[in-house]
């Protein structure tokens, strides 16, 4: 398999995840900024869409979307128990939250990465940003991820989106318990070798 991500973005959330699942692929940088890959390769030929991730699987199938992604890796692994079981009330979790993460946490820090929003837009997109991450700190109350106390793949998402955080503007130094769970996530071995992989950490 092959990841086409860019470093610190929301590909960093599979990039994780496949490091959990222990599965051997290899990582292609697609800059966000330029669409090019190293060897100059045009990343609109590969994705349409311009964005990252993408993941092609052996068969030259090609998946984009990172909750889809997370979703079939720990699925080719369940007895890393990285997603419940389909049909389980587990299972409806864990998307429920992968659809939070992704369309009122990440999509709200899009704006403030744009440098074309002026102050003010950027200052309703900063609190709505504040808001859905206290909410997220309340339910991680008594928790060690999402879920409970074991890791799955929204985790990984969360870590991901609420590191962007300080970057853009938006104090989380109030949340103590998310704040706990970004270190806790981010000391874990497969966590720290994606970073790495992606020049985020040394």
């Amino acid at each position: 398999m092959k990841l086409y991500y860019s470093p610190g973005a929301c590909s960093l959330s599979p990039h994780i995840v496949l490091k959990e699942a222990g599965l051997k692929f290899d990582a292609a940088l697609a800059s966000t900024k330029t669409h090019k890959l190293a060897d100059g390769t045009d990343y609109y030929t590969i994705n349409p869409k311009g964005y990252v991730p993408l993941l092609e699987l052996d068969d030259g199938q090609r998946l984009a979307e990172g909750p889809a992604i997370v979703q079939y890796v720990a699925d080719k692994v369940p007895e890393k128990k990285l997603v419940p079981a389909w049909g389980t009330m587990e299972r409806y979790r864990v998307m429920e939250w992968l659809t939070f993460i992704g369309t009122e946490i990440h999509k709200s820090f899009s704006p403030l990465f744009n440098p074309a929003m002026n102050e003010e837009g950027k200052a309703v997109y900063r609190k709505k940003v504040l808001d859905r991450l206290t909410w997220v700190d309340s339910q991680l109350a008594g928790r060690q991820y999402l879920m409970g106390d074991t890791f799955t793949v929204p985790d990984a998402y969360l870590f991901t989106v609420a590191r962007w955080s300080p970057f853009v503007g938006v104090d989380i130094t109030g949340l103590a318990n998310l704040n706990a769970f970004i270190a806790r996530v981010g000391a874990r071995p497969a966590v720290q070798e994606a970073m790495k992989a992606e020049g985020l950490l040394k």
